[in-house]
């Protein structure tokens, strides 16, 4: 082997790959700086008290600007109120101390070029670069009809492998056109983007619960028995790479939509949104599709030096113009963020969004018709995101960020099997899960009873039931008597 050669050639294809990735991170940064013009208006100067002006004295020209300008001091102060009594405690020698170090600090944190790495390096002579996503040909396998194959041993549906809702499997997309697939649950076994680890295990968990299919007590609908639903695997995830994992996930969805069948998505952390929804996009085009998305965490963090995490898959959705705002609405949101800056940044981009201080409130039958009315708004078609810790820590320990004061089952699965039945569902996601977060086994629980709840909706719909809010008669009532007639309250009443 001629060495130089060799070396030569790395050299020159590293290089190459360094200008593309360069040039792509300085056009997203460009877009981003533009972005965030655009969404924000400059912010007007802080004015401070008369009583602070023996501190600021010693401040030069430069130091006053900057403590001057709210989005420089944000990050240390959340009001002009706490940076004056922050201000107040100190003297004028230590006031300047602590502005320059405030200032230090802030040139520290942007990109530094010449310093830090622009990419992410990968070693692109590996003759397994693409192996994890290379499909299994046909060839390699028995002589089969296409269509789903079952795994089950037994008639009465115990023993054999477990899947998910105990379906068939089916594992190309000539399997799903040939079987006329309804709902194809494909597991993303990725926790990369999230920082936590384990939801790598919500696919083999929601597998091993069961309980995702089968006669819902409520509607006494049975998803099994209206649709043709299968298992289609695992897509394959780069355990090393959020970033590459996010085209695999995007092309597999994708190419379940492309056959007519309703992909259902179960993670895996919540960076998963951003392919799946752009999956949605790619078949059904921009403008066509919503998304409703169930969450503690309003998840479009304009501001990491990531591009692609848990926190950031609407923004990235966002930057790259396969939504916008307005094709979202967000409900249960309650974490420490949005704050009431970014609050107001999401008006102006058209986010509805229902936080949990809106349940306080109204009330959360008022806020679940509200949701409803707003899902069901232009008739677009519908993409729900369903990242668990959107319930209350009590109902589901196993996730990776759990806060207090969440949605309880009996909340989320009717607005979740309404808005299955009463819409046009074409994707669903449920991440999140982290199984070995939770002894107690009631994540998997109560996350493939949110699953079933879908699943039963898209049935309902299937077979024509389009009554909001149906409940079957003889699960409402014993029919010895005429009490509920007598004494229930007016359900068509407005809210």
């Amino acid at each position: 082997m001629n060495f130089e050669l060799t070396k030569t050639r790395f050299s020159c294809r590293a290089m190459l790959l360094s200008a593309l990735c360069l040039s792509a991170l300085l056009s997203w940064q460009s877009g981003h700086a533009q972005s965030s013009e655009e969404a924000e208006e400059e912010p007007e100067p802080i004015e401070f008290p008369s009583n602070l002006a023996d501190r600021l004295a010693p401040l030069t020209e430069e130091e006053m600007a900057f403590l001057s300008d709210p989005s420089m001091t944000r990050s240390y102060a959340e009001t002009p109120e706490e940076l004056f009594e922050a201000l107040e405690k100190r003297s004028p020698e230590e006031v300047k101390a602590y502005v320059q170090a405030m200032m230090w600090v802030r040139e520290q944190r942007p990109f530094q070029e010449g310093v830090d790495e622009a990419f992410i390096p990968l070693n692109i002579d590996s003759p397994d670069f693409n192996a994890w996503t290379v499909r299994r040909p046909r060839s390699f396998d028995p002589e089969r009809e296409d269509g789903p194959i079952s795994l089950g041993r037994y008639m009465g549906g115990n023993g054999g492998i477990p899947t998910f809702a105990g379906a068939p499997v089916a594992l190309t997309p000539e399997d799903l056109a040939a079987g006329d697939v309804d709902v194809a649950i494909v597991g993303a076994p990725l926790n990369m983007g999230s920082g936590w680890r384990d939801a790598d295990h919500g696919p083999l968990a929601l597998r091993l619960r069961g309980g995702m299919a089968g006669n819902d007590q409520y509607t006494q609908v049975n998803a099994s028995s209206v649709l043709n639903i299968v298992d289609y695997g695992d897509i394959a995830i780069d355990n090393d790479s959020t970033e590459r994992s996010m085209q695999h996930v995007r092309e597999v969805v994708r190419e379940i939509a492309n056959t007519g069948a309703i992909p259902f998505i179960i993670g895996g952390d919540h960076s998963l949104e951003y392919p799946n929804v752009a999956a949605m996009v790619d078949v059904y085009g921009k403008g066509n599709v919503g998304v409703i998305h169930f969450d503690a965490h309003y998840d479009v963090g304009r501001d990491s030096p990531h591009y692609i995490s848990h926190g950031q898959p609407i923004y990235r959705l966002l930057r790259e113009d396969l939504i916008t705002g307005a094709d979202y609405i967000q409900v249960g949101l309650r974490s420490g963020s949005p704050n009431e800056r970014i609050y107001r940044w999401m008006r102006e981009e058209g986010f509805k969004y229902h936080s949990m201080a809106e349940v306080e409130r109204y009330g959360w039958d008022y806020v679940m018709e509200r949701v409803l009315a707003e899902a069901k708004g232009d008739g677009r078609y519908l993409y729900i995101s369903f990242d668990v810790d959107v319930l209350d820590p009590s109902y589901i320990a196993g996730t990776g960020t759990p806060v207090a004061g969440g949605m309880t089952p009996r909340e989320s699965i009717p607005i979740i099997r309404r808005l299955c039945a009463e819409d046009q569902v074409i994707g669903f996601d449920l991440v999140e899960v982290a199984p070995a977060l939770d002894p107690a086994y009631t994540t998997a629980l109560h996350s493939a009873a949110i699953v079933k709840a879908c699943l039963t909706g898209i049935a309902m719909r299937a077979e024509g039931i389009d009554e909001p809010h149906y409940l079957n008669p003889v699960s409402l009532d014993h029919a010895q008597d005429d009490y509920h007639a007598r004494n229930a309250p007016d359900e068509s009443a407005e809210p």
